[in-house]
């Protein structure tokens, strides 16, 4: 078991990682889906943003509200921030694979307007997650103890608590009732395994019903 925030402080150790996948999470539990992926990459040429959004479908451009150009395709639904550099935001995909075939469009479309575009350096920047525990936490609980140095509580600002884990280095936004989100993870394997980390914590702070 990691040290506690007062032994910490007596001994001048960091904190090590509260939550360990100690414990299965049980069947009757659905995993983490993802509901959200950001990536980016690289068209490795600079682009006229007025005459995209004159000529692309489902392109739009406001300079005096945002820099970037914003372009939209269906399948797989996702939205583009492409900016004069060349620099391309890729959202709204569900699937790492998703958002690197978007992007690939996306440079296609420029392609088909005469830019020198290519698709490089993409890289998946963020990957958002949610899950549900299905049970009530207490949430005071498991803001101290041993996982003190990791959460943020602070229910008269924020209803959920905010848990900033180590390994792997994601952010997770917990909540009373059992509600988990999931964000900064590069992969689909590190949502699991933060979801496998903090759910026997979960389960340790399980409000249980007379």
């Amino acid at each position: 078991m990691p040290a506690t925030r007062s032994s910490q402080q007596a001994n001048g150790s960091q904190p090590s990682q509260a939550a360990t996948p100690s414990t299965v999470t049980p069947s009757s539990v659905e995993g983490p889906i993802v509901r959200n992926v950001v990536s980016t990459f690289n068209l490795a040429c600079r682009v006229d943003l007025q005459h995209v959004a004159q000529h692309a479908r489902n392109a739009t451009y406001n300079p005096q509200r945002f820099s970037a150009a914003i372009l939209r395709i269906r399948d797989p639904k996702s939205t583009a921030l492409v900016f004069s550099t060349g620099k391309v935001v890729v959202t709204g995909s569900r699937s790492e694979d998703d958002s690197r075939l978007a992007g690939r469009k996306f440079a296609r479309t420029l392609q088909r307007l005469g830019y020198a575009a290519h698709f490089r350096e993409w890289k998946l920047q963020n990957m958002v997650s949610s899950a549900d525990s299905q049970m009530l936490i207490r949430l005071e609980g498991l803001s101290s103890g041993a996982h003190f140095p990791f959460c943020r509580y602070e229910p008269e600002i924020f209803p959920g608590l905010v848990y900033r884990m180590e390994s792997p280095g994601v952010v997770l936004l917990v909540f009373a009732k059992g509600k988990v989100v999931i964000t900064g993870a590069k992969s689909m394997a590190e949502v699991q395994q933060a979801w496998n980390n903090i759910y026997p914590a979960l389960r340790l702070y399980q409000i249980v019903r007379e």
